[in-house]
């Protein structure tokens, strides 16, 4: 006790030790935080210089499928804005970049293109330079309602591509993509719409644009999940959409008729519907004789019980739910 008064007592030689001990402790993590800071303010300005002029632009190869029309006349900066409107590419600096790099890009024509949103400002560049099957030729529509014979008629005469080669194709139905449902009868898949034809289309490739978007709108209509409360196959839903479109000219009977057709069905009666029979027997007319009436094939809902074997036409775009009526709500359903 009385060493700790004394002002002349030495501390010990291990209290000296901790104090420096301390010390050096302390001076360390002043350099570690000084060292930290100043290596964080180094990453920051280094990150800061080497994005300092960075030219904003999408990585590619490209997302969704986009149409791209180049107006004749079109100066390489007027292309620039409309890839940029039409999300292709990220920026204007990132397009002017790519053009100053690519030699041939003056020899950009005007015309449509098939492209892709989100693509690296270069790799659209050359693809206009070089658009290949990206390059639209023409634009065909095929009408809603048609049978597939009618429908090869009208693209033959859309498409400038032989019928034969058409038909030759359908005789390999099993490369068009077909929805296993659709048992490789392309009768009623071959969507009707307005499509566009490339430089490098084919009969084939013509009739799997086709079928895909068959396939996107069923998926959009939810056709399977619809087919399933009514209880009965994606083919029946179809087969019955395709009679519709053959049977109604105006717009306001199809829920009407299509309410007809379901309670025939649930009560196991006879469709007994022309349209049909002109499908079988390949009429030009849409009236049928007692003659025509007495057709074998399977498609004369006047001999048989049912639905066809599958679709008459290519039905559009305009699912028609049959509304039960109050009386088949209750349990039993409404003759037509």
């Amino acid at each position: 006790m009385s060493s700790m008064l004394d002002p002349e007592v030495k501390p010990s030689p291990a209290r000296e030790i901790v104090h420096r001990g301390k010390g050096c402790l302390a001076v360390l993590l002043a350099a570690a935080v000084l060292g930290f800071g100043g290596y964080f303010v180094w990453d920051r300005a280094n990150t800061f210089v080497s994005t300092l002029g960075e030219v904003p632009d999408y990585p590619g190869p490209g997302n969704a499928k986009v149409t791209v029309d180049v107006p004749a006349g079109s100066s390489l900066d007027v292309i620039g804005g409309i890839l940029v409107e039409k999300d292709v590419v990220k920026s204007n600096k990132a397009w002017a970049q790519a053009v100053r790099s690519e030699e041939r890009a003056q020899t950009v024509q005007a015309g449509s293109y098939l492209m892709k949103t989100q693509m690296k400002a270069i790799d659209a560049l050359r693809l206009l330079i070089n658009p290949g099957s990206s390059r639209v030729r023409s634009k065909f529509t095929v009408p809603e309602g048609l049978r597939l014979s009618a429908q090869v008629d009208v693209l033959a005469k859309g498409t400038k591509i032989k019928k034969e080669n058409f038909q030759a194709a359908l005789k390999r139905p099993q490369n068009l993509g077909l929805p296993k449902y659709a048992k490789n009868r392309p009768e009623g898949f071959l969507f009707p719409d307005t499509y566009e034809l490339t430089a490098e289309s084919t009969a084939t490739s013509t009739m799997q644009q086709m079928v895909s978007q068959y396939k996107a709108v069923a998926r959009d209509v939810q056709l399977e999940a619809s087919a399933k409360k009514l209880k009965r196959t994606p083919l029946e839903v179809l087969t019955v959409a395709s009679i519709i479109e053959r049977e109604v000219n105006d717009e306001k009977y199809r829920a009407k008729v299509a309410r007809v057709l379901y309670n025939r069905l649930a009560k196991g009666q006879k469709l007994q519907l022309d349209s049909t029979v002109v499908y079988a027997e390949k009429l030009k007319t849409n009236t049928t004789t007692d003659k025509d009436r007495q057709s074998k094939s399977r498609y004369n809902t006047y001999r048989y019980k049912g639905l066809p074997p599958g679709p008459i036409s290519a039905p559009a775009r305009r699912p028609c739910k049959p509304r039960p009526s109050r009386r088949a709500a209750s349990g039993s359903t409404s003759s037509p």
